[in-house]
């Protein structure tokens, strides 16, 4: 009976491993199988697709295909092989020993060189060699140069030699760009021969999808020219502008400098082709400053009139806190306090919050995760875990010191004071557009609400005052209300800050009343002077110079 019993196990397990593999064999491995055994019975030529265009909100083509081919030999209508390869290799700009390794393919049809220009193959029809085959094989092509070059991103080729979109849009809707290879097959027999009566298939490639953007090129090439003056007339090693709608979170302008030519990507270092407005975290300074008044007021620890006594530093542990020129105003109300951001009196603000309500509310801004923008290669730098928090890091928070953000982080922190107190994900692209150019909206999505409205229009009234009576009050356009904070903040290196490089950024929005865009300014050490004041806040002021009259906003 033991025995029948195993006997019957056994058998169990035997048939439960054969229906396993026939499972694996079937279902799991179904796809690589048929194309093993599509291999091994056809000849296989990829047709490309033609990658999707890049277009601006205006209708502008950034990026589009510039006409090529690809170029390849039918090996069975090619009588002298040797003959041909010493003919194209000059006009292919490829070795003899290259060409000639790729005819010693199996293969009935072999690709000799994708992305061929026209002139070429014009050149190569007229030598009529025959046994020659071109499909179209469009090459990227950027009509406006190296302009939103870090928005773009570029196109090169993966491990496997295909085409692939890296970095910004490029990168990100690689898939929805690239569209669907078409194939030509051809059966052939056991012995690698086409098979003439055999199946012969073609089947077309279908096209990329096409990205209209956020992005306005007349404010990005404002945007440009303005910070590249900038970077020379202040001596900055470095310095971006982003330009958002705080309605939707679209990006309507965004410039970095160093920066690249996507067409030419060997002519460039690699640190260049990462974007520094969501890959590079910084200091944020004093533009840190209204989003804690705004928490504090929203919460009802203050109130835009209470008054503080800025009678001198303020010690903190072990440490001491002075204001940024070390003069103190006596009695100042909260919104003096952004007037003459007073690193003194925003301690006192944050210790009104309180050091959970602080921490709390930073969280809520997004610092330390992902924005979700649709670009690649977007980083963060991560918050301190929760325990690892002391006094003088809730301290130096309120005035944006021991706390990283990126550029598009902190814009988008502004935006939310200027939409009513609504924070919105940051987005590139506006629409998707088929083939056959019918668009498909990408809706514009609300976080969360960050503080209340009525909190909103508190804090830009206080940013108002801070334009109009603080230190930059010189640059601002007459006739206009524009909300903003400077910021100057040193850059730690190895454990301890520099006193000597800085980080100057100036953020605002206008028309304050009625916001058409958020603008954040950011330069890295600017040698003519560390103050944000004296350089990231009048390159701001000369681009809304140019910008708001586009917008047909005049001055009141």
């Amino acid at each position: 009976m033991i025995r029948f019993k195993l006997i019957g196990v056994l058998l169990t397990i035997g048939f439960l491993i054969v229906w396993l593999r026939l499972f694996y064999w079937q279902v799991l491995s179904h796809e690589r199988l048929q194309e093993d055994a599509d291999s091994q019975h056809f000849f296989r030529l990829e047709i490309p697709a033609l990658r999707g265009e890049i277009r601006t909100s205006d209708g502008s083509t950034l990026v589009t295909n510039q006409t090529a081919y690809l170029v390849f030999a039918e090996k069975n209508n090619i009588k002298h092989i040797d003959e041909m390869v010493k003919k194209l290799a000059p006009i292919l700009e490829e070795s003899e020993a290259s060409l000639s390794a790729r005819f010693a393919s199996s293969d009935m049809w072999v690709p000799l060189k994708s992305q061929v220009e026209e002139e070429k193959v014009q050149k190569i029809k007229e030598l009529q060699l025959g046994g020659l085959g071109f499909e179209r094989d469009d090459k990227r092509y950027y009509p406006e140069a190296s302009m939103a070059a870090h928005l773009l991103g570029f196109v090169g080729k993966n491990e496997l030699g295909q085409h692939q979109g890296y970095f910004g849009l490029e990168g990100y809707y690689d898939k929805e760009l690239r569209g669907q290879s078409g194939t030509l097959r051809q059966e052939r027999d056991a012995m690698g021969n086409p098979i003439v009566i055999g199946e012969h298939e073609r089947i077309n490639s279908k096209n990329g999808h096409s990205l209209v953007l956020y992005l306005d090129k007349t404010v990005q090439f404002i945007v440009e020219e303005k910070l590249k003056k900038a970077l020379g007339k202040y001596g900055a090693k470095a310095g971006n502008v982003i330009v958002m709608d705080p309605e939707t979170g679209g990006i309507i302008a965004s410039a970095s400098f160093p920066s690249y030519d996507p067409g030419h990507i060997q002519d460039f270092p690699g640190e260049y082709y990462k974007n520094p407005a969501i890959a590079d975290s910084y200091e944020p300074g004093s533009t840190f400053k209204p989003l804690i008044m705004g928490a504090a007021i929203d919460r009802k620890k203050i109130k835009a009139t209470d008054t503080f006594d800025e009678d001198g530093s303020v010690h903190v542990a072990n440490y001491t806190i002075k204001t940024w020129n070390d003069e103190y105003h006596g009695n100042i109300t909260m919104t003096q306090i952004l007037e003459y951001s007073s690193n003194v009196g925003m301690v006192y603000v944050g210790g009104q919050l309180g050091n959970q309500e602080l921490l709390s509310f930073v969280k809520s801004l997004g610092i330390g995760e992902s924005t979700g923008v649709d670009l690649q290669e977007e980083s963060y730098a991560a918050l301190r875990p929760d325990d690892q928090w002391r006094e003088i890091d809730y301290a130096t928070v309120s005035f944006g010191q021991g706390i990283a953000v990126t550029p598009l982080q902190m814009i988008r922190a502004i935006a939310a004071v200027a939409k009513e107190g609504v924070l919105m994900e940051p987005r590139a692209v506006q629409f998707i557009v088929s083939e056959n150019e019918s668009k498909i909206a990408i809706p514009s999505k609300k976080v969360r609400q960050l503080v209340s409205y009525t909190t909103a229009k508190i804090v830009t009234e206080m940013m108002i005052a801070a334009v109009s009576q603080g230190e930059a009050k010189w640059a601002v356009p007459k006739g206009y209300r524009i909300a903003g904070k400077t910021g100057t903040a040193q850059i730690p290196v190895e454990g301890h800050y520099d006193s000597e490089k800085t980080i100057a950024s100036f953020v605002g929005f206008a028309p304050a009343d009625a916001p058409r865009f958020v603008m954040l300014v950011t330069l890295r050490e600017p040698q003519s002077s560390p103050w944000g004041s004296e350089t990231a806040a009048p390159l701001f002021f000369d681009i809304a110079k140019e910008i708001l009259p586009y917008y047909g906003i005049v001055p009141q």
